[in-house]
């Protein structure tokens, strides 16, 4: 009987992968929120927060007690605050420009961003299907942004859009850079600490009469794109490089367009063509063993 075991570095390739599935659902749950709840950004930032740091801290009570250094808490600590300005960013972009174009920008800049970022401050090489792999990208982003249609307040989208990717580049490069980054209690509950003041400062309840669903909603966004996803991603940066990781992560902006058509967004062009190009940077990175 033959065996196939998966080596290390392709674990790590599944678990980006699977993160960046898991995020690009959690922007169209974000997205259904923000239709049917009254709830904005940085309100449903906070509950995805709070709630991954209610379930992490409720399995924990069931494990032996672990001994916290303060460099792993200071870096748990660091970890939370940006995932919460990135991820409020990020939602934001989605209210304003649309989940398939907010989405998109997002995850479209981050490959130049990371790869720009690994190759000064961490010295990893860029081989010639990754320099190919990020141009592609690049291509692919100018057409996302060159016609943006859906959304109330595009361009104002592309903005928060573009700030998401910086701070999500900062949070992979820290990552790899002390191999420290971890999604724990003190993660999720920094984030929600960070973002409660805002959250209260504006509609933090969701309507009555979407409660049952926009909880459901809620729950959905805490547990597997935040919880579940952040932890396999941070697992798979532990053997894949920031720049392999950045292009895999291209995944979760094909998994939110496919299900903004869904939603019933328009879709122009351009987005179906920078799609493709995403898709082909994808490929394109899946040949690149070195």
């Amino acid at each position: 009987m033959i065996t196939h075991t998966l080596t290390p570095f392709r674990r790590g390739l599944l678990s980006v992968s699977a993160a960046a599935i898991a995020w690009g659902a959690g922007g169209a749950a974000a997205d259904e929120l923000f239709r049917t709840s009254g709830l904005g950004p940085i309100a449903v930032s906070f509950w995805r927060f709070a709630i991954a740091a209610a379930v992490t801290t409720a399995h924990r009570l069931h494990q032996p007690a672990a001994v916290r250094t303060a460099s792993c808490l200071r870096s748990s600590v660091f970890t939370g605050v940006a995932l919460a300005a990135y991820q409020t960013a990020y939602f934001g972009a989605v209210q304003d420009a649309g989940l398939a174009l907010g989405t998109m920008v997002t995850l479209g800049a981050s490959p130049i961003l990371v790869s720009a970022g690994a190759h000064v401050l961490l010295k990893e090489r860029l081989t010639k299907r990754g320099t190919a792999a990020i141009a592609i990208a690049l291509l692919g982003l100018l057409l996302l942004v060159a016609r943006p249609v859906s959304g109330t307040h595009p361009m104002m989208g592309i903005a928060l859009a573009l700030l998401s990717a910086v701070g999500y580049s900062a949070v992979t490069l820290q990552a790899r850079r002390t191999g420290k980054a971890t999604a724990d209690a003190a993660t999720w509950t920094a984030g929600a600490l960070c973002l409660l003041p805002l959250a209260s400062a504006q509609e933090i309840w969701p309507r009555a009469e979407h409660v049952a669903e926009s909880t459901g909603l809620l729950i959905f966004l805490g547990v597997v794109p935040t919880l579940v996803a952040y932890r396999w991603y941070f697992s798979g940066l532990a053997t894949v490089r920031s720049t392999t990781a950045s292009v895999l992560v291209l995944l979760e902006p094909v998994t939110a367009a496919l299900l903004a058509v869904v939603l019933g967004e328009r879709i122009s062009t351009s987005l179906v063509l920078g799609s493709v190009l995403l898709l082909t940077a994808l490929a394109v990175l899946a040949r690149d063993k070195t």
